[in-house]
């Protein structure tokens, strides 16, 4: 069931949210070649920490870190570990926290070094399907707008959408409904109500779309082995547009 945030609630989220903003931007100043996955999620850890939120996935349904940190063919799940960050890695960081009661969500894909050409372009062109996502999106519009819109973009451009994961409604918990898929028939779904929060994230694959989890139950990898790329964020619905919490 979709419940609409009251504005009482929508106050209260705007601090998480903030933090997510804050959190992905410090990561993007930081991270580098050298450095391991695990040391992405220590960033992670102590910034949220440090604005007295707590991270959100440690230990959600056993996850084991802090953030979701996926290379290159990882598209979402990445545990942390020792792996080195390499030039021309491409690298998806997916955080969340909690403060006020409520979560905030968001994700970036960051390049380490100089990146291909196609990675460079796979990049951008996720960020821009998040924005092509939600053109047109207010109070009344389907929700699966939103899928088609990122859908067209992505395939329109050479790349793939990820089937087996979406975007989601947050508030108290971390993911509420409704599911936000990012491929989908115009002008279906239900007709998004004036203060729905959702996350919308397009994961967008310069290959095929599907998608294996490794042995760890979490680690999601491309069949293929070619690169995928992330990108997220909070919002509220609003009668005449949207307001992004996590810009």
């Amino acid at each position: 069931m979709i419940r609409p945030k009251t504005e009482e609630e929508i106050a209260l989220m705007r601090e998480p949210c903030r933090i997510v903003k804050e959190c992905l931007a410090f990561v993007g100043e930081r991270i580098a070649a050298g450095m391991t996955t695990k040391e992405v999620d220590d960033l992670v850890y102590r910034f949220i920490k440090a604005e007295g939120a707590e991270p959100s996935c440690l230990g959600y349904y056993g996850y084991p870190a802090s953030a979701c940190v996926s290379v290159n063919e990882v598209v979402v799940h990445g545990i942390p570990d020792g792996r080195v960050l390499e030039e021309g890695d491409i690298v998806s960081v997916d955080l969340c926290a909690y403060k006020n009661g409520f979560h905030g969500d968001g994700a970036r894909t960051f390049r380490i070094g100089k990146v291909s050409g196609e990675n460079d372009r796979l990049i951008r062109v996720t960020e821009e399907c998040f924005f092509k996502g939600i053109e047109g999106l207010k109070a009344g519009t389907p929700l699966y707008d939103i899928s088609y819109n990122v859908q067209r973009h992505a395939e329109s451009n050479g790349f793939s959408v990820i089937r087996s994961y979406t975007g989601h409604g947050i508030g108290r918990e971390m993911h509420e409904d409704p599911s936000v898929p990012n491929f989908g028939r115009r002008g279906t779904g239900p007709r998004l109500e004036a203060g729905t929060v959702i996350c919308v994230e397009p994961m967008i694959a310069a290959g095929g779309w599907r998608v294996k989890v490794k042995d760890d139950g979490w680690t999601a990898v491309m069949s293929d082995g070619k690169c995928a790329a992330h990108y997220e964020n909070t919002l509220v619905v609003r009668e005449d547009g949207v307001e992004i919490l996590t810009l």
